[in-house]
């Protein structure tokens, strides 16, 4: 005969709890309190600047003349002008080489190189490199910019290493002359943080890769650059907000030529707001390079909490 069924009783102190869990996130009321300064210098430093400057780039503002204090709002004609002005389409794409080609690529892989040198030089070269990369990139924009105008003229080093003390490399060749200025300034940043994340390779892992008779790239490109690879994107973005905001280096350069050449979104705000004394749309082209570092901004914090 089948046994019967017996009840079984849980005790009260298994069973399953109701209700909502006791070791959920709680929101503190209290931690307002404590965010209160920073939310005012947050206000009072960044948010009310940037929308005074978005208001600014819709009134008729200039730098002298009648509107120079009773200026008006002039609602989407800033804009208009804007979407005509084909200085502002070349200024745009020369923006994105300069801080692509010279910034995201340039510095980027520059860094690479030498925090991979750094790693498995000896102890002379290592300080030595070191110390000249760190120094350059620890120097003043202003002094950057003279080092590379004198680098790159005629009669400079640059000319006399080509055998040709007339050559003016910065006339001819200005955005060229630009970028490696900037690689030259901001690479030892780059160093910096990727020596970082190459600690971050297990020796084991190369070593067990060595015994099995792996190369040098093979190595490299299936372990170390896997690996490093959320700091190889996070230093990307760093470095592009970086050298979108670099106007000193150019602006001392070039200042924007010769013609607009080198007529990056940051100078060429410049020269409608203080050269040719138009500041509302000087403030809107700046506008524009605050939608530009948004959205490089946006990306970092996303890529930073996918691979912290």
């Amino acid at each position: 005969m089948a046994r019967s069924a017996q009840a079984i009783t849980i005790p009260a102190s298994l069973e399953m709890p109701s209700g909502p869990r006791q070791d959920r996130e709680h929101f503190q009321w209290g931690s307002l309190l404590l965010l209160l300064p920073s939310v005012l210098l947050l206000a009072g430093l960044f948010l009310f600047p940037v929308g005074y400057a978005f208001y600014l780039g819709f009134t008729n503002l200039a730098l002298i003349g009648p509107t120079a204090q009773n200026f008006q709002f002039t609602g989407a004609a800033n804009l208009q002008t804007l979407v005509h002005d084909s200085v502002f389409y070349q200024s745009l794409v020369l923006t994105f080489i300069f801080v692509f080609g010279s910034g995201v690529v340039g510095v980027t892989v520059l860094g690479l190189l030498l925090a991979l040198l750094m790693q498995h030089a000896v102890g002379v070269i290592r300080a030595i490199v070191g110390s000249i990369v760190i120094v350059s990139w620890m120097l003043p924009p202003v002094t950057a910019a003279l080092i590379w105008y004198a680098f790159s003229t005629a009669n400079g080093t640059m000319a006399v290493l080509a055998l040709n003390p007339k050559a003016d490399y910065l006339h001819t060749a200005p955005m060229l002359m630009v970028c490696l200025a900037n690689i030259w300034a901001t690479a030892g940043f780059a160093m910096i943080v990727l020596s970082a994340g190459l600690r971050n390779v297990p020796a084991e892992i190369i070593e067990a890769s060595q015994v099995e008779g792996a190369r040098i790239w093979h190595r490299f490109w299936s372990i170390t650059l896997p690996i490093m690879w959320p700091t190889i994107v996070t230093t990307v973005l760093l470095v592009g907000l970086l050298t979108l905001a670099n106007f000193s280096l150019v602006y001392i350069m070039t200042a924007g030529g010769p013609g607009n050449s080198t007529n990056i979104l940051p100078v060429y705000s410049y020269q409608q707001a203080f050269s040719f004394d138009h500041l509302a749309y000087g403030a809107l082209l700046g506008d524009v390079m605050v939608v530009i570092a948004t959205i490089l901004a946006f990306a970092y914090v996303r890529v930073a909490r996918v691979t912290i």
